[in-house]
């Protein structure tokens, strides 16, 4: 039977480049809460309803409203998935097993990345600010210097979430977090720990080879 995936890794460790070869590769649905959240809201469902109210009220959006969320977006049986940044905690692993998956399986993938690295990574990451297209002054330059390949814009720039400070903060919430979850997975034969960085073609290959 085909596993579902979870992806686990700090922002800026491969999660999303990974999610969308699978997707267009191998006929994953990549799973963002995010992006749920939002779609609901557009189609004005009444979970979407329930959810803009609390958004709108300046309030975090409960797990409880979450796992909803998935319950309403998901056919485990008909599509093979990738939860990308869920669950982000202890508490939310063991009820997106308990609430969603329901004994469908799948295989947690940590995207394991030296942090002084990671911070390198990020704060060199530069976004097309007409476009939104990414780019990495290390590893992913633009092919003319300071030009967005995809619209010509030359506005390239520095997401305020990019700089130092704030990256190594929230560098340390997610490690915070996640050592339970990786136990919880790791305790269940579920945990997958990948070299993020190796190649994108290595990892993925890495991956596949287990789904």
């Amino acid at each position: 039977m085909k596993s579902h995936l979870i992806f686990i890794g700090a922002p800026g460790s491969g999660k999303g480049t990974q999610a969308s070869k699978l997707v267009t590769d191998r006929g994953f649905k990549h799973i963002s809460t995010g992006d749920l959240l939002r779609s609901e809201i557009a189609k004005q469902s009444p979970l979407g309803l329930e959810v803009k109210k609390v958004m709108d009220e300046g309030k975090l959006v409960s797990d409880e409203l979450v796992i909803r969320l998935l319950q309403a977006n998901i056919n485990l049986t008909q599509s093979q998935y990738i939860f990308d940044g869920y669950p982000r905690n202890l508490a939310q692993a063991e009820t997106l097993d308990k609430e969603v998956l329901k004994g469908s399986p799948s295989l947690a993938v940590y995207f394991e990345l030296d942090m002084a690295k990671l911070i390198a990574r990020l704060t060199n990451r530069r976004t097309c600010k007409n476009c939104g297209a990414i780019y990495n002054l290390i590893s992913k330059m633009p092919k003319v210097t300071g030009v967005c390949d995809v619209c010509g814009s030359t506005d390239l720039v520095q997401r305020a979430d990019d700089k130092e400070e704030v990256i190594t903060n929230r560098l340390k919430v997610f490690k915070d977090a996640v050592d339970p979850v990786l136990k919880y997975y790791q305790d269940h034969g579920r945990l997958m720990r990948v070299d993020a960085e190796g190649s994108i073609d290595a990892i993925y290959n890495q991956i596949s080879s287990k789904v």
